[in-house]
């Protein structure tokens, strides 16, 4: 089966942007998702000059990697932030992007921030403007208190907009879901609401930051794509390796993960 997939270059947390499109295009990949999370990696970011963008795209042009995403993480529960989201969904414009991530809250930072899924429905709302003029699709990301795609699917419903579907995390899933959590379960629950995944896997016990290459962990991936193919989900996907909480020890132990998980998903029968 023919997939776009590409690469997080959140994968390459404390790397920079040059080593990921280097490492996307070594491995075999055509695609990459562009990370522009405040505080964490910071690979584009709204902030930077002209120059810097242009630099950025020269580099993805020569290299052959496509931009199809932005992972622009902002606390859309914050009325706040919005402003500093609509700034990432015009970054994600400038680089052709398709798509534009977000969790509700606000991803791997401290935010005590809440509200009821009725007023972050209404906050994404206002939002639906920007991406009809951008020509982009938000995808909600499953992550902390919204850790499962039927959470999301409640939250996507009242929104109620064909701008506005699932990034469903097959990782966090279960790192957030509740103990025991069927994964093909909580995928077939959503999985007419998911426009974009995140292929992350996981092992060790279920709190534990442990995000492998693919095919290293416990999850079954083959069992994801029949269920996508079944429905007739042809979302993009990304891949994403956030390793252990010691990290990677260098720049080859990511790139290596990166190529086997190209070579594991090409096990898999998926065409690039």
């Amino acid at each position: 089966m023919k997939k776009i997939i590409a690469v997080n270059s959140n994968t390459y947390h404390g790397f920079s942007l040059e080593e990921a499109i280097r490492g996307t295009k070594e491995a075999g990949f055509n695609y990459i998702e562009l990370t522009a999370t405040k505080g964490w990696t910071e690979h584009v970011f709204p902030t930077m000059s002209l120059r810097e963008l242009y630099e950025i795209e020269d580099q993805l042009i020569e290299a052959g990697i496509t931009p199809i995403t932005l992972s622009g993480h902002t606390n859309l529960m914050d009325n706040d932030r919005l402003d500093d989201f609509i700034a990432n969904i015009r970054l994600a414009h400038f680089f052709g992007c398709k798509y534009i991530i977000s969790s509700i809250g606000e991803a791997h930072l401290k935010d005590q921030a809440e509200a009821s899924d009725q007023k972050v429905a209404e906050n994404i709302k206002n939002l639906i403007p920007y991406l009809e003029e951008y020509n982009l699709t938000l995808g909600l990301e499953n992550h902390g208190k919204h850790g499962t795609a039927k959470q999301l699917k409640a939250i996507v419903d009242l929104i109620d907009s064909e701008r506005v579907l699932i990034n469903y995390d097959t990782a966090n899933a279960i790192f957030y879901g509740e103990q025991g959590l069927d994964l093909e379960t909580d995928l077939k629950a959503a999985v007419d609401q998911i426009g974009h995944i995140h292929l992350k896997d996981k092992a060790g016990a279920q709190d534990e930051w442990n995000f492998p290459t693919l095919g290293r962990g416990d999850l079954d991936f083959k069992e994801i794509f029949e269920i996508l193919e079944q429905n007739n989900n042809t979302s993009p996907l990304s891949i994403e390796i956030e390793f252990t909480k010691a990290g990677p020890a260098d720049l080859a132990e990511v790139n290596q993960a990166v190529k086997d998980s190209y070579n594991y998903l090409q096990e898999l029968g998926i065409e690039f």
